[in-house]
């Protein structure tokens, strides 16, 4: 990366001086976009006991924190795609991580695309489309290339050294297996490190040329599998200290099967010892990604940016550490479903909490609005402006995620293996979290339903959905959840519903 150091310096000579050419209002906010790789909700901010995330807590204390944000799909390349282009799955047809919304929805503007065709400076830093993590670090992945005018994709010492030295249930795989290691080499030269440092970098030509606003976005890596991360972030989470989640196996009587459907086989090798190793892990990779977003703030501030930049903190999913007897994502539960979401900047009220249900597809027409930018008519998200102001605002009241499986064992109820329903036949399971409730039904409920009171039952941890006095609530849900897809779902579920103005392209195969 330091090498391209001098061809980087020339194209950023060419990107802002072109600013001046561009007729655009330099006076109008910049947007400061940063998002992490399988977050939860394990900050310092959203009231968790032992993971410590200073930089991420000054953010909130100075903005407005989402107690109840949610993605629209618990998995990388789905959640992704449906943020940047503001449509949900099944409409922008991004079911899977293999696939690119331009080979689905060519015409659609994504977020950053639209702030770049209305003038402002549109660069990328790390992963903000999906990565194949970590064997695509330092490439662009499956990135979008009429998003951005520059892209930057650095490559440390944990793709380049220390994932060969690192712990996996199975070894030599890492990106989708749990695997972890405490590296000696300190923060500047892990990705995330360098990541930090160049969009340092960009900020002070930013601050130097005022010419445009910038939409910089930056996409850390941490804490993706492998969980890598300088050994001293490992020693602030003594490995004796770590909880380990039990009762799960009694947990999952009332689960129906698909609920189940992210389980992994290789996690029946996870030890409780190595349960504590593993969760060590994770937290220290928060801290580490936590310092790294300290340095990009910091920046921000010593530049004199902060007060006209709109700040973005946010993840792609959550991500479950045992909850259910689940690990990883692409599950509907609060665990998988829930992301932080912290938005700061002009315009926007200081220390508030937004209890009302969003969804990371609120954030184009958000930040849209925010900026004065032109965008898509077709964006299916709300406004969170009037939240911005005023955290009290209710807004739409309800957020929907969903996830896709498989097999002609995914109706049946638990008491088979927890892995069933993921051959065969696809069924799709949506999820509808209101104030109250997480309402779930897969298939439509033919292959089983999930009630959770979260004022009573804030783990989920007992379905009420087959409860008689419970039979009126789940009755409203299941009409209102309905609604809601029949204007995201294609009718033969495979092709996207093309628009009068052909925003859609009417040829999708098979996800």
């Amino acid at each position: 990366m330091m090498s391209m150091r001098p061809l980087l310096q020339l194209l950023a000579c060419g990107v802002f001086a072109a600013g001046s050419l561009m007729a655009a209002d330099a006076s109008r906010p910049n947007v400061l976009f940063i998002i992490a790789d399988d977050l939860n909700n394990s900050l310092g901010t959203y009231g968790h006991p032992l993971v410590k995330t200073p930089n991420l807590d000054k953010l909130a204390a100075r903005g407005v924190r989402f107690e109840k944000a949610a993605c629209q799909f618990p998995l990388c390349g789905p959640s992704r795609n449906s943020m940047l282009t503001g449509l949900y799955p099944n409409s922008n047809g991004i079911l899977n991580n293999g696939q690119l919304f331009r080979q689905t929805i060519p015409s659609q503007k994504s977020l950053p695309q639209a702030f770049r065709l209305d003038g402002y400076f549109a660069a990328r830093i790390g992963k903000l489309y999906h990565y194949n993590v970590p064997l695509s670090i330092g490439t662009n992945g499956h990135d979008d290339p009429g998003s951005w005018e520059m892209e930057i994709n650095p490559t440390g010492v944990d793709r380049m050294e220390d994932m060969d030295q690192a712990f996996s249930l199975i070894p030599g795989s890492y990106g989708g297996t749990l695997s972890w290691f405490a590296s000696s080499n300190p923060d500047e030269k892990h990705t995330d490190g360098k990541m930090a440092h160049e969009a340092e970098w960009v900020l002070e030509r930013c601050a130097k040329d005022k010419s445009r606003p910038f939409f910089l976005a930056l996409g850390f890596f941490r804490p993706h599998t492998p969980y890598i991360a300088p050994k001293t972030y490992f020693e602030g989470y003594p490995r004796e200290n770590m909880p380990v989640v039990q009762g799960w196996k009694e947990d999952q009587a009332d689960i129906p099967a698909p609920g189940l459907g992210s389980y992994k086989k290789e996690q029946d090798r996870l030890t409780d010892d190595l349960r504590r190793e593993c969760i060590q892990a994770y937290y220290a990779s928060i801290s580490f990604m936590d310092a790294q977003a300290g340095v990009v703030l910091d920046a921000l501030d010593r530049l004199g940016l902060s007060e006209n930049t709109i700040v973005v903190f946010t993840s792609d999913h959550g991500y479950h550490l045992g909850e259910h007897g689940l690990w990883q994502k692409q599950s509907l539960f609060e665990e998988s479903a829930r992301v932080p979401l912290i938005m700061a900047g002009p315009g926007i009220s200081k220390g508030g909490v937004a209890q009302a249900p969003v969804g990371l597809i609120d954030l184009y027409p958000t930040l849209t609005e925010l900026a004065g930018v032109k965008a898509p008519e077709n964006l299916q998200g709300q406004s969170l402006v009037p939240m911005l102001k005023d955290p009290k605002v209710e807004g739409r009241g309800w957020v929907i995620s969903q996830v896709m499986r498989g097999g002609a064992g995914a109706g049946k109820k638990k008491g088979a293996s927890p892995a069933v329903g993921r051959e065969g036949k696809k069924i799709f399971g949506y999820s509808l979290r209101t104030l109250r409730w997480r309402y779930t039904e897969w298939d439509e409920g033919k292959a089983g339903r999930e009630l959770y009171d979260h004022d009573a039952d804030p783990k989920e941890l007992t379905n009420l959905a087959d409860k008689p006095e419970h039979a009126a609530t789940v009755a409203e849900l299941s009409t209102q959840l309905g609604g809601i897809v029949k204007t995201t779902y294609p009718a033969d579920g495979v092709t996207p519903p093309v628009q009068e103005k052909g925003m859609w392209a009417p040829n999708l195969t098979d996800p």
